[in-house]
């Protein structure tokens, strides 16, 4: 799939700015971009002599072949000498700036500084160059692969990046354009804070340069070349759609004013429903057996949550399109009337009232709605942080709920009302839910509402990235369509609104779906399932296998839960920095089957070490698996599932619930096989999808390229 290569445009300030990217294309440099329209006619021509049997695929894939290396020579030859033109102005600016401290002068400094910016831009549109000839020779192979039916992407990628001398691998990877920006970057620097002094920016690493044209060049290197910190690898777990970060740096963002507090309360109900969910688990077997049922029935009690969760993403994303307030008040009162059924329950004795309560938890999940406020109502310069917050929020309330559950050890009766182990989780996420109800009615202001249609009105610049593209590599094109349904048309406005419609229903949705989009839906699938399996038959486990109390297990799934950010922190900083996220998703994926099979009980005994190491394994691999299948899903996925009811994140929140549905109800089936059968009958499944995903990912392996 294509890059995300332009930002949506969201206020008027950006109008210019969508008629600025329109000149992108340089002229002068015309003869050295990919010339898409030539290998297009000839993807034509192929399939129409092959059909006819005039002419043998073999030859077809060495022609083409042979063409793309002539293309990819071009640009990588016109790079190399763009590169040489600025490391010569580079060069000559620091002499001129050597010669300049030597006799201070602060207005020729100013025209230095002036001059450094200058060379800057002209990186910058080296920098695009790149990106649009990268973007559309994935475009082209993509496109022989679904005419011809063959994996010649996987072919040309594997026979062109890994060879010595790769040009394939200048035009993705661009190390001399690095060395520029460095070079650059360095000499601005010293203008900026030495001036006189003999420090440098290697000598003050915490003095951070504050020039928007090294921020510009820093947001296009890491587009190029996905680079990530933190935040940015933390907020991919949220499949939050995000523009392109360079227009943020030029301060063209979104500027409307959002509430500060809303963004809170929306992460608010993350959080909370986070807790609500796992509160529940170190419990939810003796809560079982309370009633009357089997201790293996707590899949079904933990799993009819995500149950309903299936049918309420659906309808909470359809509703955030009219409105977030509605929705999470709507939301607080389902969970708190659901808490309440599943609380009486136990003076109830019954199991069906805690069954309906966790279903009605479950109708009550609003996290569609908080993905799409931040998505829609939080400025694009703030949008990634709030992302890591919807995520950190999760990941917090996931190590909260058991802890909780761990200190709720009391038991006391008032007015006839049991409150103890199973049923305080409850009334205490009751308060919660009262008290958050409260709150959000009072403070939570409804965000003003753009339609589509005033949106396109306003922005006649604004445009989808798959048809910009287009626009820039078939300039002269007087094509309205290929046999693909690939829309290469110069009127704009049917263009744009082809591209931007999104989708209405979830078979759409689904006809959107790419292989390589499914692969990675499976894998979400795979991570999420052996997740699941974990954390909800913790405490039957442990319980059978080492006695452990409820605070055990408490502590036990705390500490998991603890493990998120951290892991995150050194994955995001570090790993994603040094690995592309292909190959740390297959790396992860063999680490969690590693864990997976050494979590099988094979002998008479089963030892806590064993059972607590392979935990750690299986849990942290798939939260490292989990940030980079998102960010890979994030950039195969079609533009048009960045938008409306049906979207991408709809589409992974759907696949990582279900997964759950059928963990929980594989825990409480595998109790008919008996209790000394019960860990690796819920072990086999995991086991089994993590080797298909895992061959899944070999066969689309050279795709995420």
């Amino acid at each position: 799939m294509l890059i995300k290569f332009w930002v949506d445009i969201f206020d008027t300030k950006m109008v210019n700015f969508g008629k600025k990217l329109m000149a992108d294309h340089i002229k002068e440099w015309q003869r050295y971009y990919i010339n898409y329209k030539l290998m297009k006619k000839k993807l034509k021509q192929y399939v129409q002599q092959t059909q006819g049997g005039g002419e043998e695929l073999h030859l077809v894939l060495k022609e083409f072949s042979v063409m793309l290396d002539e293309q990819i020579e071009t640009i990588v030859l016109f790079l190399l000498e763009q590169q040489g033109l600025l490391a010569s102005r580079i060069q000559e600016l620091s002499e001129q700036r050597n010669a300049l401290f030597e006799q201070p002068d602060i207005s020729g400094i100013q025209e230095l500084q002036e001059a450094y910016r200058a060379v800057g831009y002209d990186l910058i549109k080296l920098l695009k160059f790149v990106d649009m000839n990268a973007t559309g020779l994935r475009k082209i192979l993509k496109k022989f692969d679904k005419r011809f039916g063959y994996k010649f992407t996987d072919y040309y990628v594997t026979s062109r990046a890994n060879h010595p001398y790769s040009q394939l691998q200048q035009v993705f990877r661009q190390v001399g354009i690095n060395a520029v920006v460095g070079a650059l970057s360095r000499n601005l620097a010293d203008l900026h804070i030495r001036q006189g002094s003999y420090l440098s920016i290697y000598d003050q690493p915490s003095v951070s340069l504050k020039d928007p044209i090294i921020d510009q060049i820093k947001a296009s290197v890491d587009k190029l070349t996905h680079s990530t910190d933190f935040l940015q690898f933390l907020g991919q777990h949220a499949l939050i759609m995000h523009e392109d970060v360079s227009c943020a740096a030029e301060g063209h963002a979104d500027e409307q004013e959002y509430h500060f507090m809303s963004l809170i309360l929306n992460l608010a109900n993350t959080f909370l429903y986070m807790v609500n969910t796992y509160i529940i688990v170190p419990t939810a077997d003796s809560y079982a057996l309370s009633l009357g049922a089997a201790a293996t029935v707590c899949g079904v009690i933990i799993g009819s949550m995500a149950v309903a969760q299936v049918f309420s993403s659906v309808y909470f994303s359809a509703w955030s399109n009219k409105s977030y307030f509605r929705p999470l008040i709507f939301s607080s009162i389902m969970l708190l009337i659901g808490n309440t059924f599943y609380a009486l329950a136990y003076d109830l004795n019954s199991i069906a009232v805690l069954l309906i309560g966790r279903l009605l938890c479950g109708l009550g999940s609003a996290r569609a709605v908080n993905r799409r406020y931040i998505s829609d109502c939080v400025p694009l310069k703030t949008r990634m942080k709030a992302s890591a917050g919807f995520v950190s929020a999760s990941a917090l309330g996931m190590a909260c709920g058991p802890a909780l559950a761990g200190f709720l050890q009391i038991n006391f009766k008032i007015y006839g009302l049991t409150f103890d182990k199973n049923t305080l989780p409850g009334w205490l996420m009751v308060l919660a839910w009262l008290i958050y109800l409260f709150w959000c009615w009072i403070f939570f202001r409804e965000p003003t509402r753009v339609t589509q249609e005033d949106s396109h009105s306003e922005h006649p610049g604004m445009e989808d990235n798959e048809s910009g593209l287009t626009r820039h590599l078939l300039t002269n094109s007087k094509e309205k369509h290929d046999e693909d349904g690939d829309h290469d048309c110069d009127d704009c406005k049917k263009t744009s609104s082809m591209f931007h419609k999104p989708a209405t229903s979830l078979v759409s949705a689904y006809r959107l779906l790419t292989l390589s989009v499914k692969v990675q839906l499976l894998i979400y699938f795979m991570l999420k399932y052996a997740m699941e399996i974990l954390l909800s038959e913790s405490s039957v486990i442990t319980t059978i296998y080492f006695s452990w109390s409820t605070s055990n297990v408490a502590i036990f799934l705390a500490v998991l839960g603890l493990t998120v950010l951290p892991v995150n922190a050194v994955i995001g900083s570090y790993i994603t920095n040094m690995f592309e996220d292909r190959q740390i998703l297959l790396v992860s994926e063999i680490i969690l089957l590693i864990g997976i099979i050494f979590s099988f009980r094979v002998t008479g005994s089963y030892s806590v070490p064993q059972y607590v190491s392979s935990a750690l394994v299986t849990f942290v691999s798939a939260e490292v698996l989990e940030g980079v299948n998102l960010s890979l899903l994030s950039r195969v996925m079609s533009s048009r599932l960045a938008r409306g009811t049906y979207n991408g994140g709809l589409l992974s929140t759907e696949a990582g619930t279900l997964a759950r549905v059928i963990a929980d109800g594989t825990i409480t089936l595998a109790g008919y096989f008996g209790e000394e059968n019960l860990l690796n009958v819920t072990l086999l499944p995991s086991l089994l999808i993590c080797v298909a995903s895992i061959i899944a990912t070999f066969f689309t392996y050279n795709t995420l390229y």
